[in-house]
């Protein structure tokens, strides 16, 4: 489980096939504090397991699911990744609960300036849309972000001054893909009215 609030910004190293899927090395340095083998850290939003580290750098692998639900079998050699490490009993919540399993992809639609700040457009398919409501949560790449509004082919957020700089979206244009995980809480209600099916 994780908050949304990104701990700092890694790069992309290195990204290996395998004929299970892949792995990638990130060079990072504030989620290496304290790590251990086996530990879950979000990579652009995805929950991963540490497989190795060293002080500078740790590896991660990825399943063939991961691959095909993900942006991140489609990452570049020295990109940007937005990092978090799991929550533990006396993390700060200051976001909201982004568990690290992503519903699937958008792809920005616009990208406006708003005074400082940016206003974002991603459109989506409607099997994410049913769980995206006008001010509630979505994480966009492991961020935790506040929707502002809702339509039949996406949703458009805010991206203020203080954080373009410390995740990977304020540095991304129009038409990149992104990872989108909505909020859990919907998807429990939407089962629950289903009668638990």
């Amino acid at each position: 489980m994780f908050t949304g609030l990104i701990e700092e910004m890694g790069t992309l190293l290195d990204r290996s096939m395998t004929e299970g899927g892949a792995t990638l090395t990130i060079e990072a340095a504030k989620v290496l504090e304290g790590v251990a083998f086996g530990d879950s850290i979000a990579v652009e939003g995805v929950c991963l397991s540490v497989t190795s580290f060293t002080p500078s750098q740790f590896t991660v692998g990825l399943a063939p699911e991961t691959l095909s639900r993900t942006t991140l079998g489609a990452l570049s050699f020295g990109a940007p990744l937005n990092l978090e490490r799991s929550l533990t009993p006396v993390s700060r919540m200051g976001g909201h609960y982004v568990q690290g399993h992503v519903d699937g992809t958008g792809r920005i639609h616009t990208v406006k300036a708003d005074g400082d700040a940016l206003l974002i457009r991603i459109d989506c398919g409607p099997e994410l849309l049913k769980y995206i409501v006008p001010k509630g949560y979505i994480a966009v790449d492991g961020t935790s972000l506040t929707v502002i509004d809702v339509d039949d082919a996406g949703f458009t957020l805010t991206l203020i001054a203080h954080t373009q700089p410390l995740v990977t979206l304020g540095k991304k244009r129009e038409g990149d893909p992104v990872n989108l995980e909505t909020d859990i809480l919907g998807k429990y209600a939407e089962k629950f009215l289903q009668g638990g099916k």
